[in-house]
């Protein structure tokens, strides 16, 4: 019965462990079907969840009671994948600071006809409306586009910054992808050893087809070289001298290094860790021409070695002021306060190179929970360190709020506005931070051990305009 009524594009509720252990039968989409020793086994993809919760179950977790067989849909148009527009600068508003006992209230000095500036699509909006992934192996040589996605881990201190709750962690923000290849859609490889650790894939990730019926793929933590066995592994690593990433350590402190690595200079060690973020990041990734591109890998040093932490990407040249392309922290690493150091990492060279910069969208739910969460406490940490000066309220622009960051003016304005500050009183904008705010910041920066030292950094930026390609 199981086998004839059931099948690709069915829909029906499974059986799966929520969060807290608690059973539930959320709705779920039949990806594929595959026959184990004389059994059955359905590939699952449950609706309004994160890809990376897709997993195969045995038939006595499926509810056939209320399936739902594939209906015909008409194809729609569709757009490539990115917005077409981007917001505007805002106009340069003066923001005054007035702190009160039980309250801070900001006023921002426009005229009542002058609109509040709308919260820029590109930093929420479009978490909702991803472009759907390309083929992820080209047919032929040529650039192939970076990733739109952010993958960072969101920092265990921040639920409790004082901002409104965001997205459940489980929570689908990408758009339904049902025309997609079906191959993409579902991930490939069971497990991966990476050093001491042991990685269970999120997605898709197109490593050679050989290589994702194994149980285990072995990585070398130092190089990133995918070999086929432990005793092919141990061979390798008798003849890797690598014990960091390739490239140049532009900044230590600590156990912590970052290494900035050139994708056309080190192009077998860029594609390699493309095709392991890949297994974490539900969008294209670059992976194949690497060339345009520079790779800031993050580690940790211990006795043996500098171990891979996480990575962020970012174009050599980039006329959209593209600060990040991919950022990923590894699973073994989440929630320990690496992905808002990645973040803040980020920043950081775009003040030395002068400039400010924001992360590629759309934002993947992870990064977008880390990026709204890094630009509330820089914010606000900039508003609450303000003092008066001769009884008068301080002032401040959102301009010069930018430059002192290095965050974009339309990621400033938007955050403001997720955090609910902006009120309208006796004809002018009111930033008001309440006790909550206030309190909730004071403890998650009492718990943000980890900040980038500048005087740490040693990096020159590069005039890639002048270096012909690349």
């Amino acid at each position: 019965f199981l086998s004839v009524e059931i099948g690709e594009g069915c829909r029906l509720p499974v059986l799966r462990k929520n969060q807290e252990n608690e059973d539930e039968w959320p709705l779920a989409e039949i990806l594929s079907v595959k026959e184990v020793t004389g059994r059955k086994l359905y590939y699952v993809h449950y609706i309004d969840f994160n890809k990376r919760l897709d997993e195969w179950v045995t038939p006595d977790r499926l509810d056939l009671k209320k399936l739902q067989f594939p209906k015909k849909e008409a194809k729609t148009p569709t757009k490539n994948g990115l917005p077409t527009s981007r917001p505007s600068s805002p106009e340069r508003d003066v923001v005054s600071i007035y702190k009160k006992v039980e309250a801070v209230s900001l006023a921002t000095q426009v005229s009542p006809a002058t609109p509040v500036p709308s919260l820029p699509a590109s930093t929420e909006t479009n978490q909702a409306s991803n472009g759907s992934a390309r083929r992820l192996i080209p047919t032929q040589p040529g650039r192939k586009r970076k990733a739109n996605c952010l993958g960072t881990d969101e920092d265990s201190q921040d639920s409790s910054d004082g901002i409104p709750s965001a997205p459940r962690m489980t929570g689908s923000l990408v758009s339904d992808r049902s025309h997609d290849d079906i191959i993409t859609r579902m991930k490939n490889i069971d497990c991966i050893e990476l050093g001491r650790h042991r990685l269970k894939p999120w997605y898709f990730s197109p490593y050679p087809q050989e290589l994702t019926t194994l149980p285990i793929l072995y990585l070398c933590e130092f190089c990133l070289k995918f070999v086929k066995s432990l005793k092919c592994l141990q061979r390798h690593l008798t003849k890797c001298n690598l014990r960091h990433p390739p490239g140049n350590e532009i900044y230590r402190k600590g156990t912590i290094s970052f290494f900035e690595i050139d994708g056309r200079k080190n192009k077998t060690y860029s594609q390699n860790l493309c095709l392991l973020a890949k297994c974490f990041l539900d969008h294209k990734t670059l992976y194949y021409d690497t060339d345009p591109f520079l790779f800031y890998v993050m580690t940790e040093y211990d006795s043996k070695g500098f171990h891979i932490v996480g990575y962020f990407s970012k174009e050599k040249e980039s006329t959209e002021d593209y600060n990040v392309a991919c950022i990923l922290t590894l699973p073994p690493y989440q929630r320990r306060g690496y992905g808002k150091l990645l973040i803040e990492f980020s920043y950081e060279l775009s003040k030395v190179e002068g400039k400010t910069g924001t992360p590629e969208k759309p934002l993947s739910d992870l990064g977008l929970l880390s990026y709204r969460s890094y630009w509330s406490q820089t914010i606000l940490e900039i508003l609450m360190n303000l003092k008066s000066e001769n009884g008068e309220r301080p002032q401040i622009t959102i301009n010069e709020i930018s430059e002192i960051t290095s965050v974009k003016k339309e990621d400033v304005i938007s955050t403001l506005q997720y955090l609910n500050l902006i009120n309208y009183y006796k004809g002018q904008y009111i930033l008001t931070l309440s006790e909550d705010i206030v309190e909730g910041h004071e403890r998650a920066m009492q718990k943000r051990h980890l900040r980038i030292d500048s005087k740490c950094l040693h990096f020159t930026p590069k005039d890639w305009s002048k270096r012909g390609k690349w």
